[in-house]
């Protein structure tokens, strides 16, 4: 792979795509506690994409760090028990 592909796949890498119910959704970028969120919202629903990398032992944390990403990117509360996924990326309801 030529050296000048590196830095572009670096590039893409970092930036955050929703899932296809998401397309056409408000973007926001959101930093809590350090860490850094994409959050796409639309309507009672949001999807939230944690960016960069978890240790096993702050992974526990990050489902909460999620659902502050959502609060401050939305202005609206997020449903907790609604939200499903991972450390990686969830999604769940919110309440405007």
């Amino acid at each position: 792979m030529p050296a000048r592909i590196l830095p572009l796949l670096a590039l893409l890498a970092a930036c955050a795509s929703p899932s296809p119910p998401f397309f056409g959704a408000a973007r926001h970028e959101v930093t809590v506690d350090g860490r850094r969120f994409t959050v796409f919202h639309e309507a009672s629903r949001a999807q939230v994409i944690r960016h960069g990398y978890a240790s096993a032992s702050a992974r526990a944390d990050i489902p909460a760090l999620m659902l502050r990403a959502v609060a401050l990117a939305t202005g609206c509360t997020p449903v907790a028990e609604s939200f499903q996924g991972d450390s990686g990326e969830r999604r769940g309801r919110i309440r405007c």
